[in-house]
C-alpha cells in the first residue's frame, strides 16, 4: 500500500472499531487485527464484514459450550492437544495462504470428544487470527490451507462425532469465519473413505465439498497443491519437526491465555 491507500485503509478499520464498540449486539471489545481480517475476508466490503462479524459474534453466544466455556489450560484442552496436532505451520504459500496442519498423536478412539475437540480448534484460530501471519511484518494471509493426515482414523472414529457439534462447526465455518478457506488436503485416506463421506457430506455444502482434496495412494500428489518446503519435516518438507512446532505454537496459546478466556472479547451482555 502506499501512504494515501494506509491511510484510507485505517480509516475504514477505524470505522469499523467504532461500529463495534457502539454495537450492544457485540462484545465490548475486539482485536483490531481480527477486524482487519474480517475486513479483508469480505474483500474489503464494509456492510458485508459487517454482516460476518454479527453472525459470528451470534453464533458463539448461542453455542457457548464451544466458543465461550473455554481455557487452553484445562482438562479437556489438554487431552485433545495430547491426542490430535492442530498446528499452523510458519509461512505462506506463494498465494500467501496460512497452512494449518492436523494429525493424530494418539488413534484411541475412545480420546475423541469431537465437542471439546471443535472447542480446541476454534481457540487455535482465535488465537492465531490475534497475530500477523508472518512473525516479520503485519502481513495477513489471503487464505486458509489445511492438511488432516488421516493415518490413525478408524471407523470407530467416526461414530465418535457428534453431528450436531459438526453442523456447527460446520455453519460457522462456512458463514462467520474471518478467513477464506481455500483447499482442505486429506492425506493417507483410509479404506472406508466412502462412508466417511457419506456421514460427512449433509453437513458441507457444495461450495466446501468443492474445495477437498482427497489424497489416496502417496504423498508426492499433495507436493502439486503445497510448497514441500512449508510441510513438517516428516512429510518431506523443510518447516522443522512437527513436534518443536506444537511446542512453539502451545507456549503461544498460553501467553495468549487471558485474551481467549476474557468475556469482554467474546461474550455479548444482554439485559
Amino acid at each position: 500500500m502506499n501512504e494515501s491507500s494506509d491511510a484510507a485503509y485505517e480509516a475504514k478499520i477505524d470505522y469499523l472499531q467504532k461500529w463495534f464498540e457502539d454495537n450492544k449486539k457485540l462484545p465490548k471489545r475486539v482485536d483490531r487485527l481480527l477486524l482487519k481480517r474480517f475486513y479483508q475476508c469480505m474483500h474489503e466490503n464494509v456492510e458485508d464484514a459487517q454482516k460476518r462479524i454479527e453472525i459470528n459474534y451470534l453464533m458463539r453466544n448461542t453455542y457457548p459450550h464451544i466458543f465461550l466455556i473455554r481455557d487452553p489450560n484445562d482438562a479437556s484442552s489438554h487431552q485433545t492437544f495430547e491426542y490430535a496436532d492442530m498446528i499452523p505451520l510458519p509461512g505462506l504459500t506463494k498465494e500467501k495462504y496460512k497452512i494449518t496442519f492436523f494429525r493424530l498423536n494418539d488413534p484411541d478412539p475412545k480420546k475423541m470428544n469431537f465437542t471439546d475437540d471443535t472447542k480446541a480448534y476454534i481457540m487455535v484460530t482465535d488465537c492465531r487470527f490475534s497475530m500477523p501471519d508472518l512473525a516479520s511484518d503485519d502481513c495477513l494471509s489471503e487464505g486458509e490451507l489445511q492438511i488432516f493426515d488421516m493415518t490413525g482414523f478408524n471407523v470407530k472414529h467416526v461414530g465418535r462425532l457428534s453431528m450436531a457439534s459438526l453442523h456447527i462447526y460446520m455453519k460457522f465455518l462456512h458463514q462467520a469465519f474471518p478467513a477464506r478457506i481455500k483447499h482442505i488436503h486429506m492425506i493417507n485416506c483410509p479404506s472406508y473413505l466412502d462412508t466417511l463421506i457419506s456421514v460427512m457430506r449433509p453437513f458441507v455444502s457444495n461450495e466446501v465439498f468443492k474445495l477437498i482434496y482427497f489424497h489416496t495412494t502417496r504423498i508426492d500428489t499433495l507436493y502439486e497443491h503445497v510448497p514441500r518446503e512449508l510441510l513438517p519435516d516428516e512429510y518431506g518438507g523443510f518447516a522443522g519437526k512437527l513436534s518443536d512446532l506444537k511446542a512453539q505454537f502451545t507456549q503461544v496459546m498460553s501467553d495468549k491465555r487471558d485474551y481467549l478466556i476474557d468475556p469482554d472479547y467474546w461474550k455479548v451482555e444482554t439485559s
